[in-house]
């Protein structure tokens, strides 16, 4: 009943430095978990998921990216070796948990991917009573736990940045604004807890149906729930192939301002750069990785490659970095729950990360402003836990 997948192996000992990832805290000692025992003196067996095959248009670019990414990383382990076999889903669930199911059969002592929560939630139930640990590059917290880890950003992350630096610049009462759909109620969600989490008041949530007319409905109930709740953050759930370019142009033109309400991004606010240009995002806040870290990640794949890595390409790298660095500790328990979320986290090419027991992660982020359409760092990244942010 499973369509076939192609696999593909390739071992490779890393000669350079550990520099763009590494774990943070080399000497924390690292507890028995769930999870495999390991030989760290051979090449440990890695398995990376993707969806080449998927008929979902650039799926294949995606899956190549994933996989360069990660082969990337593998020249950056400073002696580490990891035997990497990439498995091919097709983007498909049930595909995905037969792929899995035959790269533990195959010795993978860890899953790295798939990318999307459907069959990343396949893998992670068949391998629940294996003892296999799954890095996915979802962001999908609805399906982290047990053994499926999400390498992927997600909204909770992202709020909570966003909240603790609002906070922490005398801001107090937050009306969030969101689509009627799963991904705008899941950022309501998300925001509410953050603003709980930070000691922000919830001043209101506006709905709207996904449309543009949707959107032009809401205008008028999103300017006088501000105005009446006393609100002086206005939180948008939106992004900029949806909502958001008619909402700052038309709530600014219903007298909500940025002078007015201080306008914030789930999403990110740089991306398309057309963006930029938009009157209505110019003094909003959003947040994004370290952009110098992401520079540096960008132009080592061009040069590698001859090509822009895929936007989420970087999650791949982080997941063999993350790998890297706790076999390279040698102790066989390296790939255990207890040793994936140890609390000083990893380096990767978009900054520091870790993975936390829940299944979810923490990812330092920067808080950014637009000023004469480019993108300003007002409250830097975190090179490392404890810092700002957290």
């Amino acid at each position: 009943m499973f369509a076939a997948f192609k696999r593909r192996r390739g071992i490779l000992k890393g000669a350079l430095a550990l520099t763009a990832a590494a774990v943070l805290a080399a000497c924390e000692p690292i507890a028995l978990g769930t999870g495999p025992s390991i030989n760290t003196d051979k090449p440990v067996p890695v398995a990376l998921l993707v969806p080449r095959g998927s008929s979902t248009s650039g799926d294949a670019l995606l899956a190549q990216s994933l996989e360069n990414a990660a082969r990337l990383a593998m020249t950056d382990l400073n002696g580490v070796q990891i035997d990497l076999r990439v498995y091919d889903t097709a983007g498909d669930a049930a595909i995905a948990q037969s792929a899995a199911l035959q790269a533990v059969g195959d010795g993978a002592k860890i899953i790295l991917g798939p990318v999307r929560s459907g069959p990343a939630n396949a893998v992670g139930v068949a391998l629940a009573g294996k003892g296999v640990n799954v890095l996915t590059f979802s962001n999908n917290t609805e399906i982290a736990g047990g053994n499926v880890f999400l390498l992927g950003p997600t909204f909770e992350n992202t709020a909570d940045r966003l909240a603790g630096f609002a906070a922490r610049n005398g801001k107090s009462r937050v009306v969030t604004v969101h689509a009627q759909n799963v991904a705008g109620e899941v950022g309501r969600n998300a925001i509410a807890r953050a603003l709980n989490t930070n000691g922000l008041t919830n001043a209101g949530a506006v709905g709207y149906e996904f449309s543009q007319q949707g959107v032009v409905a809401a205008v008028d109930d999103v300017r006088n729930t501000v105005r009446n709740n006393g609100a002086d953050v206005l939180f948008l759930t939106s992004d900029t192939s949806g909502a958001l370019p008619l909402f700052t142009q038309l709530l600014p033109e219903a007298g909500l301002t940025s002078g007015s309400v201080q306008y914030v991004g789930l999403t990110r606010w740089d991306i398309p750069a057309q963006t930029l240009s938009l009157p209505g995002v110019q003094n909003g806040w959003f947040a994004l990785p370290d952009p110098a870290l992401s520079g540096q990640f960008r132009d080592r794949y061009q040069a590698a490659y001859g090509a822009s890595p895929h936007p989420i390409a970087g999650l791949a790298y982080d997941g063999i970095a993350a790998i890297g660095a706790l076999v390279g500790q040698g102790n066989s328990n390296a790939l255990t729950t207890s040793a994936l979320t140890q609390g000083q986290g990893f380096k990767g090419v978009n900054g520091v990360f870790r993975l936390r027991a829940d299944g979810s992660n923490e990812r330092g982020l920067a808080v950014a402003t637009i000023r004469d359409n480019q993108v300003v760092i007002i409250d830097p990244a975190p090179r490392s836990f404890g810092g700002a942010g957290f």
